[in-house]
């Protein structure tokens, strides 16, 4: 596998739910790297495993390493029902994010499942993964991990933010890539969109109808995690155990929603007008929630918001997941310290599997 001409799968399976992200992409380098995303897709997570997944940091750990093996082979099978619909002939390897259900890196620990020797064993593949494990052993977040993406794949950009489960933000500064969770997102979002009988607020309609709580949009804004300095990341912990409870049950759900989407939108702009970013890339499910994009320009009247192509949008995280594995593979640093807060710049990642 010396070849300057890579061909992976990377898999993405985000704290939203919302499925797992397949991307088919070839890499190759020159002077620098390049990618072509050649085929994609998103595959629901049926409701059962939407709710062992939303409930499994609460289950014994016996349950906890059944659905870890488990879910490797769910992902192996997907692996193959994709290759088949699109044709794949051409693959080096398999790289996975995972599925992340702890995350206290300042405990030192990070789990992400969907075992890896389980989707080898369904697909016949070499793969890659337990991407921030590593990391944090060296002391760092462990995470956000796509930052190394942004700076080798996307750096025609001032910034990358992603609209995921959380919001997080990827830069330069003072000649390093800068990179943390800015706040909830899609993970609250819908999580309030879910009450009202829809998967998610298309198009965020029904918090552009509703009406602005003050109070709580102040209680929220003043949570702590915002003045901490970066390196920093969140997880389900933070949202159950310090946002949650800020949510008063009594309030319609749209003034709910239009609350959390100032705040989102709010938090965003602070970071971006206080750095002076001028060309932002938005990616992830949030850049097609169209109120949320218009409440982040507004508060940034200085910057040029750029959204992507829809297969970007959608499909940046797993793009990036393949090509953190084929830096794995080469033995090239795919975690950055001034990133995460680790000890050193690191290449982490797990390999399972034979290679063919």
């Amino acid at each position: 596998m010396n070849t300057t001409t890579l061909y992976t799968i990377g898999l993405m399976s985000g704290t939203s739910l919302d499925g797992l992200d397949i991307a088919y992409c070839r890499f190759d380098y020159t002077d620098k790297w390049n990618f072509e995303l050649l085929a994609s897709h998103t595959y629901p997570y049926p409701d059962e495993w939407k709710e062992i997944l939303s409930r499994l940091e609460q289950k014994s750990a016996w349950e906890y390493a059944k659905t870890n093996v488990d879910l490797g082979h769910y992902f192996g099978k997907k692996v193959n029902e994709f290759k088949q619909h699109y044709g794949v002939e051409l693959l080096d390897f398999i790289s996975s994010h995972g599925h992340t259900i702890f995350h206290r890196p300042d405990i030192g620990i990070t789990t992400q499942i969907g075992d890896i020797d389980s989707i080898a064993a369904e697909t016949g593949h070499l793969v890659v993964g337990n991407f921030r494990t590593f990391d944090v052993a060296l002391g760092g977040q462990g995470a956000p991990l796509v930052p190394i993406g942004d700076q080798l794949l996307f750096a025609d950009y001032d910034a990358c933010l992603n609209l995921g489960g959380f919001s997080n933000i990827s830069f330069r500064k003072n000649d390093k890539r800068i990179a943390f969770d800015i706040s909830p997102c899609n993970m609250i979002l819908n999580l309030l969109a879910n009450k009202m009988g829809m998967e998610y607020d298309r198009d965020g309609l029904t918090a552009q109808s509703g009406t602005i709580i003050e109070d709580l949009l102040s209680q929220l804004n003043a949570l702590e995690y915002y003045s901490r300095k970066a390196p920093k990341s969140l997880g389900k912990e933070w949202l159950v155990e310090e946002l949650l409870p800020l949510i008063p049950s009594h309030c319609p759900t749209a003034d709910l929603l239009r609350t959390l989407s100032e705040h989102i939108s709010f938090q965003i702009a602070k970071v971006i007008n206080n750095e002076k970013l001028s060309n932002v890339m938005i990616t992830g499910g949030g850049a097609l929630n169209t109120f949320l994009i218009e409440c982040i320009s507004l508060h940034c009247p200085n910057s040029k918001v750029v959204i992507p192509s829809k297969e970007v949008i959608n499909y940046k995280e797993a793009i990036i997941f393949a090509f953190l594995g084929v830096l794995r593979i080469k033995g090239i640093n795919n975690c950055l310290s001034s990133v995460t807060g680790a000890g050193t710049d690191n290449c982490g990642g797990n390999i399972s599997g034979i290679s063919r």
